[in-house]
């Protein structure tokens, strides 16, 4: 499934498995300055307002935990392990732990994770915000994450994921375990913010009953060393939904290998993978697979990439059909950007850096269903940060 270079391949005896505890915040208000402020550009809103829940994690210690709303379960994997025993039903039951050594890593050396779930019948208008943050040198930080939205519930989801300003190695793996039942609807936007030199392994997969629909929302903006993702979602039930929307960026030095894999097993399920990538000089594999197993579904993959400076784009767009009566499409495009767009800009007085980074802030400024306003305006800011260090 997953294809890397042995030059971007991770020898996990380089990192530590082991950190000193962190001590427990009652209000993150009391959270470090320095914490803060990387905590708050991966979407975490230290005064938890328009918060229904939240979940901090550093290193291997929960070092915030709340839960705002009825209905709105938050804990760390570990006590809703002793908390519910029926967990065992869902626990290791998306991915196996053999499935390869990072999944094995997280299986005998876990470091928590989070377990978010929304009851049946729930639902949220504000979103659950958690954030996995590494703060010590060197460290391989394993976590698991579950996630149920029972049926009928509406549950949101903004998870962060960062490092401390000093650091300069790192590794991350996460396996999440998501669960859509029937009817229930799950929006889930990820960012992350890592460092120039650390490693990103998620393994994901997610499983839709009837009637339910995953939103899922994938932001890389900033300097990472390496990150090779490819979450699967099945879509079990009839009309069952996903929307999967990345937006990524790699500078140079930046490997990414990105995708998501869409299996259509159930009538009437519509799926759709829209990818945004840009490269300044650094590598970009968007992936994105779309499998159809039953007639009367419809699905589309979108993956259009940038080149700003030497770099490498390669999309990777699949589509499989097993029977007849399915409809399916997908699109791939990637390219420089367009002179005549820049003089269109230029003619109506704008100078030519200026008419570049208009065209780079529209590219990256995809429509992204579920977010906040504040979080929206705080993307809109990062982006327009970004593609000004791009240029």
């Amino acid at each position: 499934m997953y294809t890397i270079d042995d030059a971007r391949d991770v020898n996990l005896e380089n990192y530590k498995v082991d950190a000193e505890d962190h001590a427990y915040i009652d209000n993150l208000s009391q959270i470090k300055s320095t914490d803060a402020n990387q905590l708050l550009d991966v979407g975490v809103d230290t005064d938890e307002n328009d918060r229904v829940g939240s979940f901090i994690q550093k290193d291997k210690s929960v070092i915030h935990c709340k839960t705002m709303q009825d209905g709105i379960e938050v804990m760390s994997i570990s006590q809703a392990q002793e908390k519910h025993g029926w967990l065992s039903d869902y626990i290791w039951k998306n991915i196996s732990p053999d499935t390869d050594k990072f999944t094995s890593q997280a299986k005998k050396k876990p470091h928590e994770g989070y377990f978010i779930r929304s009851l049946p019948g729930v639902k949220t208008e504000h979103p659950v915000q958690s954030c996995l943050y590494i703060a010590k040198e060197g460290f391989s930080q394993n976590v698991h994450n579950v996630v149920i939205a029972e049926e009928g519930s509406e549950l949101h989801i903004i998870t962060g994921c960062a490092t401390a300003p000093h650091l300069v190695s790192g590794l991350h793996v996460g396996v999440s375990e998501f669960y859509v039942k029937k009817g229930a609807k799950l929006i889930f936007t990820m960012i992350h913010d890592w460092g120039e030199k650390i490693n990103v392994r998620p393994r994901t997969v997610t499983r839709v009953e009837e009637g339910g629909l995953i939103i899922s929302n994938y932001i890389s903006l900033r300097p990472v060393g390496s990150l090779q993702m490819y979450p699967t979602t099945y879509l079990n039930g009839k009309g069952a939904v996903a929307r999967f929307n990345s937006v990524l960026v790699a500078n140079k030095g930046d490997f990414l290998d990105v995708g998501s894999r869409i299996v259509l097993n159930a009538p009437d399920t519509r799926a759709e993978i829209i990818s945004r990538s840009i490269t300044s000089g650094g590598t970009i594999i968007a992936r994105g697979d779309l499998v159809g197993k039953v007639s009367g579904i419809k699905a589309h993959l979108e993956c259009k990439g940038l080149i700003l400076k030497d770099g490498l784009m390669h999309a990777i767009p699949e589509l499989r059909a097993y029977v007849p009566g399915v409809e399916m499409s997908h699109e791939a495009a990637v390219g420089k950007i367009d002179q005549r767009e820049i003089e269109y800009l230029m003619a109506r007085g704008i100078d030519e850096d200026e008419a570049i980074s208009t065209i780079v802030r529209g590219f990256l400024n995809v429509d992204i269903e579920g977010l906040p306003p504040g979080l929206k305006n705080k993307l809109e800011k990062i982006i327009s940060e970004t593609q000004k260090d791009m240029i």
